[in-house]
């Protein structure tokens, strides 16, 4: 490339450097030509170095890139096995049975619990959900409504007191057999990447077809998701997402947390109409900011 260089500077400078009278056409062709295939060289040692430059470029990112790639792959790895070996902090108790669920009424009975000691989150708790009933809990955020979700579900343990779900206290049955039971309608709704006929199944995979669609009515989507076009259709809007989630919690005991709050009037009204069918002799507690 350098000498090719050189070349182009001696011809041009040949080129430019022959007196005008001197130069006839023999030799204003020959210091063209040198001045071409000078040209020529240059260019074609400026395309092998460039090019040579991109393929160096080219293996220099590539091996930086999996190098990157393995290193975090390592990183993830050991975090995995970390996870592994995390014992849990909730587990079923020894003989734990199956919770039977009947009528599912619910009780919290003098339930204390506190994220940190200095600062309880909850202090002698006591309600009761009678069967069929709605309880709603309203107040501000921090006043401890997502925890008395989170101890129903068994998330944590109550430190004080116990929940009893038809009598029976929930640290005494297995967790997936009480989280069987119990539906959540949560603010933000999580669809699975599938028909609508699974998303909505999925609350309860061994229900049959049948009840799929009737939960689809009694949440007042069944007629809407028959408009919708085939394959690659449009978007669920935030309405039907919740309506989606309500068609799954066809269960005896239903918790709705802030499942309005971020709709718009009209929305939360129709979402508000297929709660109130969908809540009809259930068991159901409310979470929300405002009623």
């Amino acid at each position: 490339f350098l000498q090719s260089g050189v070349g182009l500077l001696q011809a041009t400078q040949n080129y430019l450097w022959i007196p005008i009278g001197q130069l006839d056409n023999d030799s204003r062709a020959k210091a063209v030509q040198r001045y071409d295939e000078a040209i020529r060289k240059y260019q074609v040692a400026d395309y092998k170095v460039a090019s040579s430059l991109n393929i160096l470029n080219l293996s220099q990112n590539l091996v930086i890139t999996m190098g990157l790639m393995i290193q975090q792959n390592f990183v993830d790895m050991e975090k995995m096995l970390d996870l592994f070996e995390e014992q849990q902090s909730v587990q079923d108790a020894p003989g734990a049975t199956e919770l039977k669920v009947t009528e599912g009424s619910v009780i919290f009975e003098n339930v204390g619990f506190s994220y940190d000691p200095r600062h309880p989150a909850l202090k002698n708790i006591s309600f009761t959900i009678p069967k069929g009933k709605t309880v709603a809990l309203v107040g501000p955020s921090g006043g401890g409504k997502s925890t008395i979700l989170r101890l129903l579900f068994r998330f944590y343990d109550v430190q004080t007191g116990r929940v009893l779900i038809d009598g029976q206290d929930i640290r005494l049955v297995k967790q997936e057999s009480l989280r069987k039971n119990i539906g959540v309608v949560p603010q933000d709704t999580v669809l699975f990447n599938d028909t609508i006929l699974y998303n909505i199944h999925y609350g309860n995979i061994d229900a049959p077809e049948d009840d799929v669609y009737k939960a689809a009515k009694a949440a007042q989507i069944h007629d809407r998701i028959l408009t919708f076009p085939d394959e690659r259709g449009l978007r669920l809007s935030g309405g039907e997402k919740q309506r989606v989630a309500i068609a799954r919690t066809i269960l005896k005991i239903i918790l709705l947390d802030e499942a309005t709050s971020a709709l718009d009037t009209t929305t939360e009204r129709q979402i508000q109409h297929a709660l109130a069918n969908i809540t009809k002799d259930r068991t159901t507690l409310v979470i929300a900011h405002r009623l």
